[in-house]
């Protein structure tokens, strides 16, 4: 399972990724262990007219299938983005949610976040947590 990336810690050659000093990372010396896993929201559920904002349909990384989705079933997801203004020092602003299904046959999920998402933010990626567990 290629859920976990490795992202070099070496500041000499310029490698540090920019998501490599995130919140969700634990530094294990000369690598970096990220705690998450990208996704893509793709839209909203929808059928032929009517469109159910309170369900995000995401694409995983390198998930491809129904059967590979069973393990993201229950999992956070967090859509970060910048504010215009500064709240509690820092620009950068969250909407958390959970995986609660799959949705199709080829690797994409259904979420509901806490707050829906906003339409612009279709086509932006999301961060998958690798908690909670179930194995």
């Amino acid at each position: 399972m290629s859920d976990i990336r490795y992202v070099s810690n070496d500041r000499d050659n310029g490698v540090l990724a920019s998501d490599g000093y995130a919140m969700d990372a634990i530094d294990f010396g000369e690598w970096i262990r990220v705690l998450y896993s990208k996704g893509r929201f793709l839209g909203f559920k929808r059928g032929k007219r009517t469109q159910y904002e309170h369900t995000a349909l995401l694409q995983l990384e390198n998930v491809n299938s129904k059967e590979e989705t069973t393990f993201y079933e229950g999992k956070r997801v967090a859509y970060l983005y910048r504010a215009p203004t500064e709240k509690k020092g820092t620009h950068i602003r969250c909407i958390w949610g959970r995986i609660t299904r799959p949705h199709g046959n080829s690797g994409v999920v259904r979420a509901k976040f806490r707050h829906n998402l906003p339409p612009h933010a279709m086509g932006a990626s999301v961060r998958v947590m690798l908690y909670p567990s179930t194995i």
